[in-house]
């Protein structure tokens, strides 16, 4: 993966020519990048030791401290992990549910605070995951299910502070999402909850907020526990409509505080 030479008109100063030339990327992303595609190939799986650092150097036709780097990077990634001693070496990871919607929290987090994703895609994603996730509750839940559903419900939201309602009401979510029983929207629809709660709501949502969700909480449940899956959608729908002028606005007050700094 050696560095391509640079061609004769950027090497007589036409940078004009420069800007329309793609960088070739670092040989450590590049041998990241490889070993990312096998690992999402399927030729390596979960639990799988990767070739020490001598042989992937010599099959990459990189040194070994660019191998070492790439490794950095798909461990950032949580794709593989390395141990020492007997027995050791670099494994591909086994995903868990917990470090998947983290990563994704954290990433959806960071977007929304610039420019990347708007308050209006967050919105849009969240009803196109949570409507469907409410009709296979609907059709899909257990007594386990429906008992989490009553155990997180908030009947009186003035019995409760801004923290506690922000567990008690994602945990009710969450129980919808179990009881979906599809793991992918669990891991999908977590974390742009938990950016839409955190980023506009704590401490700004207005009077009577939380008294509109508790109300919509209690249709949802009454609609899974019928076990009609039309309605639970239909349910979810207008749930998530009623709160979309209040996500809207705290999001134009956000932006308008920040401009005037």
């Amino acid at each position: 993966m050696q560095r391509r030479s640079a061609s004769p008109a950027a090497r007589t100063g036409s940078t004009h020519l420069i800007r329309n030339i793609r960088p070739v990327r670092p040989a450590y992303q590049q041998v990241a990048d490889e070993l990312r595609r096998v690992i999402l190939e399927g030729d390596l799986s979960p639990g799988d030791r990767l070739p020490n650092e001598t042989d992937l150097a010599a099959l990459l036709h990189v040194s070994r401290t660019t191998v070492r780097e790439a490794l950095r990077v798909l461990s950032s990634r949580h794709m593989v992990h390395t141990s020492r001693g007997v027995g050791g070496g670099t494994f591909v990871i086994r995903p868990e549910r917990e470090d998947v919607t983290e990563f994704l929290g954290s990433s959806i987090g960071l977007m929304s605070g610039g420019a990347a994703v708007s308050v209006h895609e967050l919105l849009e994603a969240r009803e196109l995951l949570e409507v469907p996730a409410a009709r296979m509750a609907a059709e899909r839940r257990t007594d386990a299910h429906l008992e989490a559903l009553r155990e997180s419900l908030v009947t009186d939201p003035a019995l409760y502070g801004v923290a506690e309602l922000f567990v008690r009401n994602q945990a009710f979510h969450d129980a919808i999402f179990a009881a979906s029983q599809n793991v992918l929207i669990q891991i999908m629809t977590e974390p742009i909850t938990k950016v839409l709660r955190t980023r506009f709501l704590r401490d700004q949502a207005p009077e009577g907020f939380w008294d509109d969700v508790a109300k919509g909480h209690q249709v949802l449940l009454d609609t899974i526990e019928a076990g009609d899956p039309q309605a639970a959608a239909a349910a979810m729908t207008k749930h998530l409509k009623n709160l979309r002028p209040t996500y809207e606005r705290i999001d134009r007050d956000m932006k308008r505080n920040k401009g005037n700094k």
